[in-house]
């Protein structure tokens, strides 16, 4: 995988420690620690609202963790572009049908060390079910979900349980939706 911002000494020496007094001064807390697995799905749910991603973001630098997030191809034209990539982006044109699982599922074979957090809502606007790209990516690549979640009713976020897709898509995303009962995003309408 490309280079990140988690790459450079100054900010991974650094921001755990800038993370953990900002989320002092604003009231946050991390709740649980990230799995001791190298490969895993991070999905991030409730996904309501653009400060997801800088909350999400402090959470992985004081957790120690580099995380990859897959986003709107739009968000890497232009002078954001290089920044995009360089905070760990992975671009997603959603307009075309590609083999966006399988080529997950390859990246995730072929690397050692892999996570890729995924909001399986797709969007910050109200959607009626969840994408399942998530899903089927840790199914092929044969590695487990990680129920990432920010709560903003308690200002607290982090992982939640492992979960192992078994096959059955049903059962399965009744169980990990489950999960995110009574966990309230920053715009709990879009949920």
């Amino acid at each position: 995988m490309q280079r990140t911002i988690f790459d450079t000494p100054i900010i991974r020496d650094v921001m755990p420690g800038v993370s953990k007094m900002l989320f002092k001064l604003i009231g946050w807390k991390v709740v649980g620690d990230f799995p001791a697995i190298d490969k895993y799905v991070l999905i991030a749910a409730p996904h309501t609202s653009n400060w997801d991603f800088p909350i999400g973001l402090a959470i992985c630098f004081i957790g120690g963790k580099k995380v990859f997030w897959m986003g709107k191809h739009t968000l890497f034209t232009g002078p954001l572009g290089p920044l995009a990539r360089w905070l760990g982006g992975i671009p997603v044109d959603r307009r075309k049908s590609n083999s966006l699982v399988e080529q997950m599922a390859d990246v995730y074979r072929n690397s050692t060390k892999l996570i890729v957090t995924v909001p399986p809502e797709g969007t910050r606007k109200k959607v009626e079910k969840w994408k399942t790209g998530f899903y089927y990516i840790a199914l092929q690549a044969q590695v487990p979900i990680v129920l990432g979640y920010l709560d903003f009713k308690t200002k607290s976020g982090g992982c939640g349980k492992v979960f192992y897709p078994t096959g059955n898509i049903e059962l399965d995303l009744q169980e990990i939706q489950q999960f995110y009962q009574g966990i309230r995003g920053k715009n709990p309408e879009n949920q």
